[in-house]
């Protein structure tokens, strides 16, 4: 017989952090508050999570592989220089 795993808040963000690279300790405490978040048990008032139910979230929230910031058309965080238009000349979009 196998028993599940469980691991509490601060012990779950670690370990999505290190298989992952994501999550913390704060964002599962907001979202296990105001809910769209992962499953969760209780256990009095200790917040219990299992690492399948960690890693279908992590996955879930990992995206397609891209080979720049535009492939997804959302990330403006790189621009290239002179790409811009110059407000002080009046050239606007």
């Amino acid at each position: 017989m196998h028993l599940a795993q469980y691991l509490r808040r601060k012990e779950a963000a670690k370990y999505l952090n290190k298989k992952y690279g994501l999550g913390s300790e704060k964002t599962l405490a907001k979202l296990a508050c105001v809910g769209g978040g992962l499953e969760f048990y209780k256990a009095g008032p200790t917040v219990l999570y299992s690492p399948s139910t960690l890693d279908q979230w992590a996955l879930s929230k990992i995206g397609e592989p891209q080979r720049s910031t535009s492939d997804s058309g959302q990330d403006k965080r790189c621009s290239v220089v002179g790409s811009e238009p110059d407000k002080r000349s009046g050239d606007l979009p």
